[in-house]
């Protein structure tokens, strides 16, 4: 019998665990902070391996009233830890040892969890939780994923357009540079072409709302922590953007819609995007390892995230496939025989 989706409290407690460690690591330091690492970097890898698979599928009419107040939650702890780390690091309180520790975990929650919620909340119809969600992003320097992911992303998915899917073959690190770029460009023509079309009502532009929120987090950085204040921020913000990019290169690595006859691309589909079934990353990281399911229904809200039986799987949870694409070499080894499998079943040709 399938197991039921996932509850609520499983998503709470896996997304705001490392708040809390955080909080008791700005705190106490010592073994909470170590806590926190362990907890992003060791825990859900071992104990998505050690228990089997318990989440399901949610029911068509399900609903889920705790699932956006959670989305909130996170997104005020994202706002809230960027400023209290950087106090932590500047002040005198914790070793320096405590304070490396401080910014690997707050930097790991925020790629792992803040990413993923701020990305839900941009999602979601209300405008207070889109704007919630904007701002999560501007604070990680990253605001003008709201137009890119938005309106580029999940338009041109699958195909060479995109600079977020990754070419079968291409390194992690190349893809980074090539999306980082790319993904900023066609962000902004994207909203140009939204604006152009609507003469009169177009408001400020977004792109400057965007650098607005990062300038404004970048002088409250220097008013806490001057340079080194600076630093720290810049260090956070880089990991969550790093994580973000890992994130869309392994879950769309070398996945290609086909070209129709009339020169269109075929309608994107469950077979566009990798999956990983793993239950307690799924809930620490929001349901974001259902990708095939997001892309064919953007609208549904995490938790009735599904896993399509004909959607490509990943061999290993999202977080070691990350870590894995890291060492490129090491990373094509292990997933080419994955990507030729469903190549060859998309009718593509195999070869790398």
């Amino acid at each position: 019998m399938m197991p039921a989706a996932l509850p609520m409290t499983v998503f709470a407690l896996a997304t705001l665990s490392p708040v809390a460690l955080l909080l008791m690591g700005l705190w106490a330091g010592g073994v909470w902070l170590w806590a926190a690492v362990f907890y992003t970097g060791g825990l859900v890898v071992l104990l998505d391996q050690l228990l089997p698979s318990l989440g399901g599928t949610a029911r068509e009419d399900a609903e889920f009233p705790g699932a956006d107040a959670l989305l909130v939650a996170v997104a005020l702890s994202v706002l809230g830890l960027m400023p209290l780390t950087v106090l932590g690091v500047v002040s005198g309180s914790l070793s320096l040892g405590e304070k490396l520790l401080l910014v690997l975990a707050t930097g790991a929650f925020l790629g792992q969890v803040g990413h993923p919620a701020a990305h839900e909340l941009i999602h979601r119809p209300g405008r207070g939780l889109y704007r919630l969600g904007v701002l999560t992003y501007g604070v990680l320097l990253l605001g003008h994923h709201a137009s890119a992911h938005r309106l580029v992303h999940h338009v041109a998915v699958a195909t060479p357009d995109d600079p977020y899917t990754a070419r079968a073959g291409e390194g992690f690190w190349r893809f980074a540079a090539r999306a980082s770029v790319g993904g900023f460009r066609a962000g902004k023509a994207a909203e140009d072409i939204r604006r152009a079309r609507a003469p009169g009502r177009e408001g400020v532009h977004p792109y400057a709302w965007y650098l607005g929120i990062a300038a404004a987090s970048l002088a409250l950085a220097g008013l806490i922590g001057g340079g080194l204040g600076l630093l720290v921020w810049l260090g956070l913000a880089a990991h969550a953007q790093m994580q973000q990019l890992l994130g869309d290169y392994v879950q769309h690595y070398g996945l290609l819609r086909a070209r129709l006859p009339d020169g269109r691309f075929e309608p994107v589909g469950a077979r566009h995007a990798w999956n990983a079934p793993h239950w307690l990353s799924s809930a620490l990281m929001l349901n974001a390892p259902r990708h095939s399911d997001h892309h064919t229904h953007p609208g549904r809200a995490y938790p009735a995230l599904r896993l399509a039986p004909e959607a490509p799987l990943l061999p290993w949870p999202l977080p070691l496939a990350c870590t894995l694409a890291l060492v490129p070499r090491l990373w094509h080894r292990r997933m080419r025989p994955h990507l030729q499998r469903w190549q060859s079943a998309a009718g593509q040709d195999p070869a790398q």
